[in-house]
């Protein structure tokens, strides 16, 4: 095979594993080896710096980056801050507990020492979460970048995100709008193995679930009993909640192995065991680290390369 080919047979390689939605530019995994050659090993810093004095920056970026990437695309309008009567994504109901946003703030402000104008929000927030992830003692991957940051954000628009409250086809609908599979769905959930969460995310689970069962049956009744101790129906405890599995600030499989004892915490984590085909990819990530891992890197590269922006913004929560 002459030298044109192999290149022809490796672009198209490349193609097929970092699928992107919008024609108009291609993400690269050197975007920035001339132009900012230091800017991942940049990021990285700020994220690892954050750590130190803070165990849930990790969680708090991945999930920023999943909230971006459903809304417009990965092109950082989570950022934005609300202006004028524009309410913006990032004060939209599902996103009032996002935080650590000065992580991206400080990298970027790093960066722009370095390159000025050069690496977008975007990217930083991708790599932030990657970032997250890997020192969190899960995978590391390269991601493929030369995003764009959006000009746009609407908290109105924050309607669209997946719900803790939805069932299977739900889920199903709301990843494959974004041209996300079942088993993207499956693997990405896997990301609630960091984090905590507010009693409001899984109080439908717990007081009045339906006419017959006060608590969701499918819940392990030890696991039911806390969950009712920590949120009783009329809490007034403001911060209240539970961790996301019992090895919060690990990336492991721990959230799939506790999913199939009935300890789940969102109703969307309950429902991946109501088909057979998610089921079996809950019980196959359970069993084997390795399988969920590599399955979590593709769908977070297929799922960050959802594009959407249009330039490099110089403050990352200001549009000019």
């Amino acid at each position: 095979m002459g030298s044109a080919n192999i290149v022809g047979v490796l672009v198209l390689t490349l193609l097929l594993m970092f699928p992107v939605s919008s024609p108009v530019y291609a993400l690269s995994l050197n975007y920035y080896d001339q132009t900012c050659p230091k800017a991942e090993t940049t990021i990285t810093d700020a994220v690892k710096k954050a750590m130190k004095n803070d165990q849930t920056v990790p969680a708090a970026l991945l999930r920023m980056h999943f909230h971006d990437c459903f809304i417009r695309g990965c092109d950082a309008s989570v950022l934005l801050k609300s202006v004028g009567k524009n309410t913006a994504e990032k004060d939209g109901p599902p996103n009032i507990s996002l935080h650590a946003f000065y992580v991206i703030d400080d990298a970027k402000k790093a960066v722009e020492s370095l390159c000025p104008g050069v690496v977008s929000c975007a990217d930083i927030l991708a790599l932030g979460a990657r970032d997250a992830v890997a020192l969190s003692g899960g995978p590391t991957w390269n991601v493929p970048k030369g995003r764009k940051d959006g000009r746009i954000s609407k908290a109105t628009e924050t309607r669209q995100l997946p719900a803790p409250t939805f069932n299977i086809s739900q889920l199903q609908q709301s990843f494959s709008q974004r041209g996300l599979s079942t088993d993207d769905l499956v693997a990405l959930s896997g990301g609630h193995t960091l984090g905590f969460s507010h009693c409001s995310s899984f109080q439908n689970r717990i007081h009045s679930f339906n006419s017959t069962h006060d608590v969701d049956p499918s819940l392990q009744p030890s696991f039911a009993a806390s969950l009712r101790s920590t949120c009783p129906i009329h809490n007034k405890v403001k911060n209240a909640g539970a961790t996301m599995d019992s090895s919060s600030t690990s990336f492991d499989n721990t959230y799939y192995k506790l999913l199939l004892q009935g300890r789940g915490l969102f109703s969307s984590d309950q429902a991946l065991l109501t088909t057979p085909k998610t089921k079996a990819l809950v019980s196959k990530f359970a069993s084997s680290k390795d399988e969920f891992e590599k399955a979590f890197v593709k769908s977070m590269i297929k799922m960050s390369s959802i594009n959407g922006g249009q330039e490099v913004r110089l403050d990352c929560r200001v549009v000019r």
